[in-house]
C-alpha cells in the first residue's frame, strides 16, 4: 500500500539537503531590507551555483528568487539615488506661497507636501515592478547622459491598479527622490457643482503647478478623466476632460505629473496618450507578500515559517491588506502575552477578516489539524518541511510525520 502521495515522495530530503530550510530562512533574513549587504548577495549567489551545480534545482530557483528581490530592492534604495539637478523651470515653492482656491467657496485646490513629509522608505514591490521604478528614477539621475542624446526624462507617469497597492505612496516617495516637492491636487476643491467652476479651477491648478518646480500628483484621477462618451454623464464632464487634455499638453515640457487611479478602465483614450510611462501595480506575489508581513509584523518576533504563512494566507491580497492582517496579530501577541498561540491567531484573523481572506484559505483553516498539516505540507508554495509543521501545531515530528502517514492511507483508499 502506497504510505505517501507521489507530491509528498519528491520532497524527501537528501541527507546533505536536510538543512536547506534552515539555509533559506538565514538567506532570507539576510537579505531582508532595503540595502541588504553585497558581500551576503554574492554568498547566496555562490550557494546558488553549488545548488544547481548539484542538480538541485527546487532549492537554487527558491534562493535565486530572493536574491532577485534583494538586487531589485538595493537598486530601489533611496542610498543608492541622487537627488536630479535637471534645471527644471519655476520658482521654489515654499511653506509661505500662497495656493490657490475656488472662486465661490475659497476652498483650497492644493495642498503642499515638502521634503519631511514624504515617505523616506521605499515601498516594498514585486522585483519587475521594483526594476521598471528604478529605470524611471535613473532617468532623472542621468539627466546629463539623456542631455547628450537629446532627449529628454519622463515628464508624465500613471499609476494604476487595485487599491491598497501602495500607489500613492510611490509616488510621494518617488517625489522624495527627485528632491522636489508634491503639489497634491484637492478633488473637493477641484470639482464644482457650478457650470464651468471646475474647468476653471484645473486651469488655477496648472497655472500654478506650471509656476513652480515641483511634482504635480492627480490622485483619484478618474474623477477629472473620464471617458467622454459615458451616456450617464453631461456635457460637463466632456468640457472638464477637454480643459485637462489641454492643460497637460501646456505642462509637459515643465514639470513631472504624475496621476493615480484605481478604476483605469474609466479613464478617457486620450487621457492615457498624454503619460510617457503607465505603471501598473499588480497585487505582490509569494515572496513579496514575506517582505510585507516581515516589515508590518515588526517588533514581534517572527520565524521564517510564520512569515511565509502569513504570505499564503494573504494571497491575491494588497499591501494594505496585509498590513491589516500583521495588525491584528499583533494585537494578539500584546494582549495574550506568553499564551499567545500563532496558529490560533492565525485562525482567528481568518474568521475576523473574513471579506479578506480568500475563501479557499478560511475553508482549509477550519479543517482539524492533522487536515491543516497535510494541506499546508503538500502545498508548493509553503515548501513546509515537517519540522516546521511541529513547531506550528506544538507537536513531535513523529505526531506530524503518522497525520501524514494517515492522510495518504486515507487517500489510498478512497481511490481504490
Amino acid at each position: 500500500m502506497q504510505l505517501m502521495s507521489d507530491h509528498v515522495q519528491s520532497r524527501r530530503r537528501t541527507a546533505q539537503d536536510h538543512h536547506f530550510p534552515i539555509i533559506r530562512s538565514l538567506c532570507r533574513t539576510a537579505l531582508a531590507g532595503s540595502a541588504p549587504n553585497e558581500a551576503v548577495q554574492q554568498q547566496v549567489r555562490r550557494l546558488v551555483e553549488s545548488y544547481a551545480g548539484e542538480g538541485a534545482t527546487h532549492e537554487a530557483n527558491t534562493l535565486r528568487q530572493l536574491l532577485e528581490q534583494s538586487e531589485a530592492q538595493s537598486a530601489f534604495a533611496p542610498s543608492r539615488l541622487v537627488r536630479s539637478r535637471q534645471p527644471l523651470p519655476g520658482e521654489e515653492l515654499t511653506p509661505k506661497t500662497p495656493l490657490p482656491v475656488d472662486r465661490e467657496t475659497a476652498t483650497r485646490l492644493v495642498d503642499v507636501l515638502f521634503h519631511e513629509q514624504l515617505p523616506s522608505r521605499a515601498p516594498l514591490f514585486d522585483v519587475d515592478v521594483q526594476g521598471g521604478v528604478a529605470a524611471l528614477i535613473n532617468e532623472w539621475v542621468h539627466w546629463d547622459a539623456l542631455k547628450s542624446m537629446a532627449i529628454h526624462p519622463t515628464h508624465s507617469c500613471l499609476i494604476y491598479g487595485a487599491p491598497g497597492t501602495g500607489k500613492t505612496r510611490l509616488a510621494l516617495w518617488m517625489a522624495a527622490q527627485l528632491g522636489l516637492p508634491v503639489v497634491l491636487a484637492r478633488l473637493d476643491g477641484l470639482v464644482s457643482s457650478f457650470l464651468g467652476t471646475t474647468s476653471r479651477n484645473i486651469g488655477a491648478l496648472f497655472q500654478f503647478a506650471n509656476r513652480y518646480r515641483c511634482v504635480l500628483l492627480l490622485d483619484e484621477f478618474d474623477a477629472l478623466a473620464k471617458v467622454r462618451d459615458d451616456p450617464q454623464e453631461v456635457g460637463e464632464i466632456k468640457r472638464v476632460v477637454n480643459t485637462l487634455l489641454q492643460s497637460l499638453d501646456s505642462r509637459h515640457e515643465l514639470g513631472i505629473t504624475i496621476g493615480i487611479t484605481n478604476h483605469d478602465q474609466l479613464l478617457d483614450a486620450a487621457v492615457w496618450r498624454r503619460f510617457d510611462i503607465q505603471l501598473n501595480l499588480p497585487r505582490p506575489r509569494f515572496e513579496t507578500r514575506v517582505q510585507i508581513a516581515r516589515y508590518y509584523l515588526q517588533p514581534l518576533a517572527t520565524t521564517d515559517m510564520q512569515l511565509r504563512l502569513i504570505a499564503w494566507l494573504a494571497e491575491g491580497l494588497s499591501g494594505a491588506e496585509i498590513e491589516t492582517l500583521a495588525r491584528s496579530i499583533k494585537k494578539s501577541a500584546a494582549i495574550e502575552g506568553e499564551h499567545f498561540d500563532f496558529l490560533e491567531s492565525v485562525r482567528q484573523l481568518s474568521t475576523l477578516h473574513g471579506g479578506r481572506v480568500p475563501a479557499v484559505r478560511r475553508e482549509a483553516l477550519r479543517q482539524d489539524n492533522s487536515d491543516l498539516a497535510a494541506m499546508l505540507y503538500e502545498d508548493e508554495s509553503l515548501d513546509l518541511e515537517q519540522k516546521e509543521l511541529a513547531q506550528l501545531f506544538g507537536r513531535d515530528p513523529g505526531t506530524i510525520s503518522r497525520w501524514l502517514r494517515d492522510r495518504s492511507s486515507t487517500r489510498t483508499r478512497g481511490t481504490n
